[in-house]
């Protein structure tokens, strides 16, 4: 196998110490960096998302996946150029106010950071403030609020009013969680409802129009 191959497998497979020794291999034979970025770790992610998407694999082996991708990126760092650094969309995301579950937004964090955005990350029981407030900081293109209790959905639509009373509009909404539905998505004015994982990372593109 070339070494693009290793890359990919290294990360399908979970292994950090590979996938860092390819990506390393690659940069010293001249590979390019948006090869590397590109064909060897999201490629992988890519496939990784598609099968926990389809029950193929389960959580423990995208969280490797997932590892072995950032570890990879890390190494290409110092050699990223400024515009592939602004290629990058900025994603800010976090559990609604009042809503401390975080498996489901931590998951989908790791896809969003395997698929290559820019994630940051504001953990649980966050207020719509904290959102747009961030999303200014960060000139972020995405903000993504998960809930899973249904007493916390309605702070989604919180954040969506802050965001239009900021005149945010280049900045989208994807909401996601296991009581949300396409129709709360519209009821409340979000640009967009992942079903899972998978699912908000297509969304994400879209959004994008990538």
């Amino acid at each position: 196998m070339g070494v693009l191959e290793d890359i990919y497998t290294a990360v399908v497979d979970g292994k950090v110490d590979y996938a860092v020794s390819g990506v390393e291999k690659g940069l010293h034979s001249g590979i390019s960096v948006d090869e590397i970025l590109n064909k060897g770790l999201i490629s992988a992610m890519d496939l990784v998302g598609e099968r926990f998407g389809k029950g193929q694999v389960f959580l423990p082996h995208v969280i490797w996946s997932a590892k072995a991708m950032q570890a990879g990126m890390e190494c290409l760092k110092p050699y990223l150029t400024g515009s592939q650094h602004e290629k990058t969309a900025k994603i800010i995301i976090g559990t609604a106010k009042g809503d401390i579950h975080d498996i489901g937004k931590n998951l989908v964090a790791m896809m969003l950071e395997g698929a290559g955005f820019d994630v940051f990350d504001l953990g649980v029981d966050v207020d719509s403030e904290t959102f747009v407030q961030k999303a200014v900081q960060e000139n972020a293109d995405i903000i993504a609020v998960s809930a899973l209790l249904t007493t916390t959905m309605i702070n989604m639509a919180d954040v969506v009013d802050l965001k239009n009373q900021k005149n945010l509009s280049s900045v989208k909404v994807l909401i996601g969680g296991a009581p949300l539905s396409t129709e709360y998505c519209e009821e409340i004015g979000a640009d967009a409802y992942g079903v899972d994982a998978m699912e908000a990372v297509t969304k994400v593109r879209q959004l994008l129009n990538r």
